[in-house]
C-alpha cells in the first residue's frame, strides 16, 4: 500500500486516537513495528550458523541444545502475560522496554566467556524477545480494527519478520565466518537502536479505558509462569544428559507446573482483569488454532536452528556458505504470507488456506530427508523455499484468526496465547531434537527429528481441516 504523498510529513500526536491517523502515519507507526519485528527475528535467528562454532570454542556441545532451548523458554514464560499487559496498559510502552532488554542482552551474550553465561545471556534475551513478540504482533490491531483491512497491513509484518528470519542466519554466518562468533551478537542492538527511534516517533501511545480500581492480577501472573515454565524446565531436566542425579527435581518442578495451572483457573474466573482470560480459549477453532500452532513452532525452529548444524558439521560447509542455503526457508515466507492476504479477502472459507500451507510444509520437510553432501544447490534451495512458503500460509493466520476469535479488550491475549504455544513447541521440539543428537548423533539425530517433524506436519493439515471459519465474508 502506497503512502499518501500529499500529506506533510509529521510525527503523529502520542496520544491520538489511531483511527484519526492518515496514511502516511499509519505507514510510519507499522514501520516502527515491522522494524521491531526484524529485532526479534534477528534475537531469534541470527546465532543459529554461528552456534556449531560457539559450541566448540566454549567446549560446550553437550549444552548446544539449551542455547536455543533457554530462549525460547524464557520466551513462552514472558509472551502472554506482556500480550495481556499491552491489552491492559497500551503496547508502546512494552515494545521500547523490550527492545531495550533484548539489545542489553545481546551485547551480554556477544561478550560470555562460558557456556553457561551464554545460556544465561539468552534466557535473557528470551525475556524481551518473549516481550516484544507479544506486542509487536498484536499492534496492528490497534491500528486496524478490520480484519479484512489488517491483513494486508500485516503483510509489512508478516515479510519484515520473515526476511529478518532469512537474513539472520546468512548475515550470522558471514560475520562469524569473517569477524568470529561474539561480533554476530552486535548485529542485534545496532538494529534494536534504529527500531526503538521509530517505535518511540511513529507508534501512537493507545491508553486502554481500565476504569477505577482496576490492579494487575500479580497472583495470576506468577501463577502462569509457573504453569509455563516449571513442567518445560523438568522437561529439560528429565531428557537431558547425567537426568539420573536430578530426576527428582524435574518431577517436582513438573508437579509444582501442574498444580499452579490447575490453581490458575478459579483463580482467573474469579478476578475483574484476569492475566489469562479463560473466555479466549471458550470455542473449539480458538483451542484448535493453539494446537495447531504449538506444532508449527516446533517444526519451524527444529529447521531453523538444527539444518546448520546438519550443513556445516555433517556435510562441511562453511557457516557462510550454510547461512546462504538457510536463506530460502524463512525468505519465502513473505512471499507465501502475500499470496495468503491477496486470497484471505476472496475465501469464504479462509482456513482451507491453512490446510494448503501444512501441505507445503509437509512436503518440504520430507524432501529435506533427502539431503547428501552432494546434493546440488538448487535442490537444498528449492525444496526450503517449499518449506517457507508453507510457514507463510500458517503462520499469520494463526494471529489473526484468534484476534478474530476474541473479543477487542482480550485482543493482545489472544494473540499472545498463539505467540505462546508457538514458543512452547519451539523449545520442545529444538529440546527434543538436542537429546536425541546428544545420545545417538547429529547425523541420526537430526534424521528421526525430520520424520517427527514430518508427522506433526500431517497432524498439523488434520487439525485445519477441522477449523471452521466462517467470519470472514467473501469480498466482491
Amino acid at each position: 500500500m502506497q503512502p499518501d504523498r500529499s500529506a506533510p510529513l509529521s510525527v503523529p500526536d502520542p496520544d491520538m486516537p489511531a483511527s484519526t491517523l492518515s496514511k502516511r502515519d499509519l505507514l510510519w507507526a507499522m514501520s516502527g513495528v515491522a522494524a521491531a519485528l526484524i529485532v526479534a527475528a534477528f534475537d531469534s535467528t541470527i546465532v543459529s550458523t554461528s552456534m556449531p562454532r560457539v559450541a566448540q570454542e566454549l567446549d560446550g556441545m553437550s549444552l548446544y541444545a539449551w542455547v536455543g532451548t533457554g530462549y525460547f523458554l524464557a520466551s513462552a514464560i514472558t509472551i502472554l502475560i506482556f500480550g495481556r499487559l499491552g491489552d491492559l496498559y497500551g503496547r508502546k510502552p512494552m515494545m521500547l522496554a523490550s527492545l531495550a532488554i533484548v539489545g542489553i542482552g545481546s551485547v551480554l551474550a556477544g561478550l560470555s566467556q562460558t557456556m553457561g553465561q551464554l545460556i544465561a545471556f539468552r534466557v535473557l534475551q528470551g525475556l524481551g524477545g518473549g516481550m516484544m513478540i507479544a506486542t509487536t504482533f498484536t499492534a496492528p490491531a490497534d491500528l486496524f480494527p478490520d480484519p479484512k483491512v489488517r491483513v494486508k497491513w500485516m503483510i509489512i509484518t508478516s515479510a519484515s519478520y520473515a526476511f529478518a528470519s532469512g537474513l539472520g542466519p546468512m548475515l550470522g554466518g558471514v560475520v562469524t565466518q569473517s569477524l568470529g562468533w561474539r561480533a554476530a551478537f552486535f548485529i542485534t542492538p545496532l538494529a534494536a537502536v534504529l527500531a526503538f527511534v521509530l517505535t518511540w516517533k511513529y507508534f501512537p501511545r493507545i491508553r486502554p479505558d481500565l476504569g477505577a480500581g482496576k490492579r494487575i492480577d500479580w497472583l495470576g501472573s506468577i501463577l502462569l509462569t509457573l504453569a509455563v515454565g516449571c513442567p518445560l524446565a523438568g522437561l529439560e531436566m528429565l531428557i537431558a544428559e547425567g537426568a539420573d542425579a536430578h530426576r527428582w527435581w524435574a518431577v517436582g518442578l513438573i508437579v509444582l507446573g501442574l498444580a499452579a495451572g490447575a490453581v490458575l483457573i478459579p483463580v482467573e474466573r474469579r478476578v475483574d482483569m484476569p492475566i489469562f482470560p479463560l473466555r479466549i480459549l471458550k470455542t473449539r477453532e480458538s483451542r484448535l488454532l493453539n494446537l495447531a500452532g504449538l506444532l508449527t513452532g516446533a517444526i519451524m525452529y527444529v529447521l531453523i536452528f538444527y539444518i546448520p548444524l546438519l550443513l556445516q558439521d555433517v556435510f562441511g560447509y562453511l557457516p557462510s556458505h550454510a547461512g546462504l542455503l538457510m536463506t530460502p526457508l524463512v525468505a519465502a515466507m513473505p512471499v507465501g504470507s502475500i499470496l495468503n492476504a491477496r486470497l484471505m479477502p476472496r475465501q469464504s472459507n479462509p482456513e482451507r488456506l491453512m490446510i494448503l500451507g501444512s501441505i507445503f510444509l509437509g512436503v518440504g520437510t520430507l524432501l529435506i530427508l533427502t539431503f547428501v553432501a552432494s546434493s546440488p544447490t538448487w535442490w537444498v534451495l528449492s525444496v526450503l523455499t517449499i518449506a517457507g512458503l508453507g510457514l507463510g500460509f500458517l503462520l499469520p493466520n494463526f494471529t489473526l484468526f484468534m484476534q478474530m476469535l476474541a473479543e477487542l479488550r482480550d485482543v493482545g491475549a489472544a494473540s499472545a496465547l498463539v505467540q505462546t504455544m508457538r514458543a512452547l513447541g519451539s523449545a520442545l521440539g529444538t529440546a527434543v531434537v538436542g537429546i536425541v543428537i546428544a545420545r545417538i548423533s547429529i547425523a541420526m539425530g537430526l534424521k528421526i527429528g525430520l520424520i517427527i517433524c514430518v508427522l506433526l506436519c500431517v497432524v498439523v493439515g488434520w487439525l485445519c481441516t477441522q477449523i471452521k471459519m466462517k467470519n470472514v465474508e467473501k469480498s466482491d
